[in-house]
């Protein structure tokens, strides 16, 4: 999950999970096996820790009708993975927790989780969700280790309103986007496109998932780590340019004040972003309501792929004491469709559920966005997700390396494509330090 709140959007991914085994990681050397599921004496009381806003609602409405299991939300987002790694250590872990799929490895390797496998309604629940997200949370079919909540198929949101007063047309690939880039620098020096958040390794590791550059496979019992492949140093070179004709910005952090400053002023005229942002803007700035419409993300010449940026699960971790209980909560959670209605209503969440598909507001024009029907935008996006991408085991360690790295290329010492030789070596020596088996790949 991305350091800033994720919530995502979801389409129906039609290709089968056995063709997605690949797609997350092996069982590490944690040797975890599946927990008891034998459902509790009397009444129970579960601690569910997240990072969405309006959740407390959504678990009211569960603690009204389930009298007999209780649910206790804390908001962590503040500091979701500092939070989380001190109660494990503590012993005082919830008995359900959000995580992000780019971190799931990595938790995983720290023995965080615990396998519902046990319990029947969690290995029933497989056909519930894109099968591209089951597979993340269950390594590939080695257990249930968490459940998924949300996806963030990409897209790219447009000022209309600025595109036709330059007389642009909406790009279809980079290359035409690029070429929009510097039409309307040169018609207006204090504009730019868009701009690049050197910190938001999230953001660009969906740029990489779009260009099909997989970062990590695995076979032989062995990590292969690609993450400086050559589609991602194509994706590297591509920004580069841009930065280096300052034809986008690189002083703006995603979500932050500035950044909504500089939109607000119109000095931005495009957001490269995933479907939890549509909430973002008809929040922060309501006076362009109309002003802004939803398009398919650029591609690569003859290429229709697109990115995730986020996304999450609601994982079990270890030290719960009602497993049984934990996977019915959930289980409500993210598939039934009152409670994903309320969560795309209070929180943004467009789940990874298919049953989410059938949400009524799901299918039906936003307001701020002209009535557009802009969930069919991002909808077609996930069906284009390459369902084969994988995170390493030592994710967050990478992105960490990631982006000190891209920080010190927009600030002119090195280039982005050493910024990606920097993940990849720290990619190779994190895993290396935990005994993980890993060599570099071609």
């Amino acid at each position: 999950m991305s350091k800033n709140r994720l919530v995502g959007v979801v389409a129906a991914v039609a290709t089968a999970v056995t063709a997605l085994a690949a797609c997350s990681s092996p069982a590490p050397s944690d040797s975890s096996t599946a927990a008891s599921c034998t459902p509790s004496q009397g009444k129970v009381t579960l601690q569910y820790w997240n990072t969405v806003s309006g959740m407390d609602q959504v678990v009211a409405l569960w603690n009204k009708e389930n009298p007999n299991i209780q649910v206790q939300t804390k908001n962590i987002a503040n500091d979701q993975y500092g939070a989380i790694g001190n109660a494990l250590k503590a012993g005082t872990a919830p008995d359900l927790a959000q995580v992000g799929y780019d971190e799931l490895p990595d938790q995983r390797t720290q023995g965080a989780f615990v396998d519902a496998s046990a319990c029947a309604d969690a290995m029933a629940a497989k056909d519930k969700f894109v099968p591209w997200t089951w597979s993340q949370t269950s390594f590939g079919g080695t257990g249930v280790f968490a459940l998924p909540q949300d996806t963030g198929p990409m897209a790219l949101y447009v000022r209309s309103d600025i595109f036709s007063q330059h007389g642009l047309t909406i790009p279809k690939t980079w290359d035409e986007y690029a070429a929009d880039a510097q039409k309307l620098h040169d018609a207006d020096p204090s504009l730019t496109i868009t701009f690049f958040d050197p910190n938001n390794a999230e953001w660009f590791n969906g740029l990489l998932w779009q260009a099909k550059a997989k970062m990590y496979s695995y076979s032989g019992d062995t990590w292969h780590v690609t993450v400086d492949s050559a589609q991602s140093k194509q994706v590297a070179d591509y920004w580069q340019k841009l930065i280096d004709a300052k034809l986008v910005r690189t002083d703006l952090a995603n979500t932050s004040t500035p950044m909504y400053a500089a939109y607000e002023k119109n000095q931005v005229a495009t957001y490269v972003g995933a479907a939890w942002g549509y909430g973002n803007f008809r929040d922060n700035l309501p006076d362009q309501a109309g002003k802004w419409t939803v398009v398919p993300m650029p591609t690569w010449s003859g290429s229709t792929a697109s990115g995730d940026w986020g996304g999450s699960s609601v994982a079990f971790m270890k030290g719960g004491q009602h497993l049984y209980e934990a996977v019915k909560f959930s289980l409500w959670l993210n598939s039934d469709p009152e409670a994903l209605a309320l969560e795309n209503k209070v929180g943004g969440l467009y789940p990874a559920a298919t049953a989410g598909l059938a949400l009524p507001q799901l299918s039906q024009g936003v307001p701020y966005y002209s009535n557009q029907k802009i969930f069919d935008v991002f909808a077609e996006s996930s069906k284009q997700v390459d369902t084969s991408f994988t995170w390493g085991p030592t994710q967050k360690a990478v992105n960490v390396a990631l982006q000190d790295a891209m920080a010190k290329a927009t600030a002119g010492a090195g280039k982005l494509t050493d910024a990606l030789a920097t993940a990849q070596s720290t990619a190779l020596s994190s895993m290396k330090a935990q005994a993980i088996p890993a060599v570099a790949g071609n």
